[in-house]
């Protein structure tokens, strides 16, 4: 290190230019014309070219492996019946009812078996009869919580259940 060099404390944001050496003790100004004493132990050279000719190695990001129970994305039940059976006009209103919350109940206990933590049920938006049905089956189970997945309830054709 020598008198116009320019330098900058370790562990601290200060930099500067050299403006005498005594002995192990280096004097530096900053760009405030402030001076700092310094041992040379706690300096290093402040020059860009010493880092133009290191290569930079980047190295792939490790995958990161979550487990189906940890996953964000909530398993998505779909109810809307003409997507459950291959001849929907072949049932009464009551059988597709029937159907539709045994569906129900099998995947609830499907996600509880699996330690799923989210079910999104699709409900569709109708007269309310299936939506009805959602609510009254998923009140009588215990150890979740369930609510609309839109901010308008009323209009929501959606209902997202969380597990304990």
């Amino acid at each position: 290190m020598k008198i116009g060099d320019k330098v900058s404390v370790l562990d601290e944001d200060l930099s500067g230019v050299i403006t005498s050496v005594n002995g192990n003790t280096v004097v530096f100004k900053d760009e405030y014309g402030f001076t700092y004493p310094y041992p040379k132990e706690k300096l290093v050279p402040k020059n860009a070219e010493i880092y133009e000719n290191i290569k930079i190695i980047k190295k792939p990001e490790p995958k990161k492996i979550f487990s189906k129970k940890h996953d964000k994305n909530p398993f998505i039940l779909d109810l809307h019946f003409e997507n459950m059976v291959n001849n929907p006009n072949d049932y009464e209103g009551f059988e597709r009812l029937f159907l539709q919350k045994e569906k129900l109940i099998e995947t609830v206990n499907f996600c509880r078996k699996n330690n799923l933590k989210r079910l999104e049920i699709v409900h569709g938006i109708g007269d309310g009869t299936l939506q009805r049905l959602v609510l009254d089956t998923l009140e009588s189970q215990t150890n979740l919580d369930f609510y609309n997945k839109e901010i308008l309830h009323h209009q929501s054709g959606a209902v997202m259940v969380d597990f304990h």
